[in-house]
Order: C-alpha cells, then sequence, then structure tokens
C-alpha cells in the first residue's frame, strides 16, 4: 500500500522500482534549509517508513547543492523556536512531544534527524554539492553516504556561535571518532571529499554524472523483489546490525586511543629504565599493556568487519570486503 505523499513545496518525490528518490528542492537557494522543509522531511521519513512501496531511499539535491545549511534570511527566529519559553527540565523529561515544547523549544534539525534514524527503511545520502550545517549533520543519521567530486561538506557552526544540533554530537563522533569530530567542528573547515572518504564519513567518491546512478544501484540490491525486504523480521535485523556497527566502531575508536596511551607509557618506562630511575620489570609490564592493547584494537576491527560483513549480505552485496 502506498502512503506517501508526494506533493511538498520544497521537496520532490518519486517513487520507482520500491525506490523513494526525495530530492531538497530549493536549487535556487541552495536547498537551504526552512522551518517547512523540516517538517516536510519528517512527514517524507515517517510515511515511509510504513509504505510497502518503498524498500529504500536516496537523499539528493536539486542544482548544484545538498543543503546549503538553514536558511537565515528568514525574518524573525530563522529555527521557528518560541523564544520566550523557559522550559524546566521537567518540562523536557515529561513534555517533550506536546506542541509547545516540541514546536517552540526542541532542535528542529534535531527531529529530522531522528525522523530519519527511526525511518525502519535503509537511506543513501548521494551528496551532489555543498552539505554545510544541517546540510552535513542530516546526513550523519544516513546509513550509507556518497559524494561528488564536487561535494563540501562543514560542521560550520562555531562560525555563528552556536552548537552543533541535529544530535550530531552523537552521531559523528560513531563515524569518524571523537577526535576527528572535535577537529572538524573545533575549526569549522570545510571539507573535501578525499578527506571525508579518508575519515570513512563517505562510502566513496563519485564522478557527478554517475552519483545518483551509484546510488540507485545499492538501493537495487536493497530493493530487488526476491528479497522480503519490507518485512518485520528484515527491519528487526537491519536496525540490529546497524547498532553493531555503531557500537563496533565506536570500540574501534576507544581501543585505538587506549593503545596510543599505552604506546606512550611505554615510551616513558623505556626513558625511565635508560636513565636509571625505572626497572626493567616497570618496562616489561608496559610491553604487556600496550602488546594488549594492540590485540584489542585488532580485535575491535576484526569485529567491525565481521559485522559490516553481515550488514551487507543482509543488503544484498556480493562482493567481498
Amino acid at each position: 500500500m502506498q502512503l506517501i505523499n508526494t506533493a511538498f513545496s520544497t521537496l520532490n518525490c518519486e517513487i520507482s522500482d520500491f525506490i523513494l528518490t526525495l530530492t531538497l528542492n530549493r536549487p535556487d537557494h541552495m536547498n537551504a534549509f526552512t522551518v517547512e522543509m523540516a517538517k516536510e522531511l519528517i512527514t517524507v521519513f515517517d510515511q515511509a517508513s510504513v509504505d510497502d512501496s518503498i524498500r529504500a531511499i536516496v537523499v539528493t539535491g536539486a542544482g548544484k547543492a545538498f543543503c546549503a545549511g538553514m536558511d537565515l534570511s528568514s525574518k524573525n527566529n530563522v529555527f521557528g523556536l518560541n523564544e520566550e519559553l523557559r522550559p524546566t527540565l521537567d518540562d523536557m523529561e515529561n513534555r517533550l512531544d506536546d506542541p509547545e515544547i516540541a514546536d517552540g523549544v526542541r532542535d528542529t534539525g534535531g527531529q529530522v534527524t531522528l525522523a530519519i534514524y527511526r525511518c525502519n527503511k535503509p537511506v543513501i545520502a548521494a551528496i551532489n554539492g555543498a552539505a554545510v550545517g544541517i546540510g552535513a549533520t542530516m546526513t550523519c543519521a544516513m546509513d550509507i553516504r556518497l559524494a561528488s567530486e564536487h561535494a563540501r561538506i562543514g560542521f560550520v557552526f562555531n562560525k555563528i556561535g552556536i552548537t552543533p544540533e541535529a544530535c550530531s554530537t552523537w552521531f559523528l563522533p560513531h563515524i569518524v571518532g571523537i577526535s576527528r569530530a572535535l577537529e572538524w567542528c573545533y575549526t569549522g573547515d570545510i571539507l573535501k571529499p578525499e578527506e571525508a572518504l579518508e575519515a570513512n564519513y563517505i562510502k566513496a567518491i563519485v564522478p557527478a554524472d554517475q552519483l545518483l546512478k551509484e546510488a540507485y544501484k545499492i538501493a537495487q540490491k536493497i530493493a530487488e523483489e526476491k528479497r522480503e525486504y519490507a518485512s518485520r523480521e528484515y527491519q528487526m535485523q537491519f536496525k540490529e546490525l546497524r547498532s553493531q556497527l555503531e557500537f563496533s566502531q565506536q570500540k574501534i575508536n576507544v581501543q585505538k586511543e587506549n593503545m596510543n596511551l599505552t604506546a606512550v607509557a611505554l615510551a616513558i618506562s623505556k626513558k625511565r629504565y635508560e636513565f636509571g630511575v625505572g626497572t626493567f620489570l616497570e618496562v616489561s609490564n608496559a610491553e604487556l599493556m600496550y602488546t594488549q592493547a594492540r590485540l584489542n584494537w585488532l580485535k575491535a576491527i576484526l569485529e567491525y568487519k565481521s559485522a559490516y560483513y553481515d550488514f551487507e549480505l543482509l543488503i544484498g552485496k556480493d562482493e567481498q570486503l
């Protein structure tokens, strides 16, 4: 049963062969984000989640940009929030879905990101150009990210003195690690796709004229008719494996940082031994700790590869890692 509404002001939605192509459609404004767009995106992802005619979603931008961030040209509060409200902790705990709180206080981009995250259908980002601010953070919750050579990605919130939004302080460290996430947010640098690829933020860099074709290639594997991807069992497996991937990536980052710390401790203990203020036992213990930390890091990598392989098998990828 097809439930999704395809008539929107800021979006273009097309369904073909079980694939929903969702295009941010404000090309004259570089697809800048508005409150109206936020509401429409939430509606699309919530409808797509229960729409049997959709098995995968490809998100891209009309024209040269993916999304140039919040449209700051709007009058009054561009985020659509009520600046007169002073919610208490009790309000945030017990009235989170109350319209007054949801519309007047909660992070607009965050509500979009959560709609993407709770969507039961795999979401593929085809980043065709500039993706900054909310244009970048909304892709954090998407399952697979591809970028053209023209893509530019920026977590630029420090430029206007605000904190990163749209749940990105949770998602981004899980994808690229805490140190890289902090660097990107502290500097507000505009990233070329090569740096995003090196950090595993995107899956691949694709020529601009092949970007949607490559995204559809992945989506078609997911949407293959012979597989019952719309089933509840598949959706449960998908969410479980995605959670395993996120946890495994986080574990790799933690174990790598621990390995680096033990490497520093080992170097210090060797220097102490050379200067006669340390013992051979101290060095041996430090070597043992470093070796164990390195083994834990390698084990975490193997666990991630195993989880990634299971995930790719589920969505229909035939190639080996």
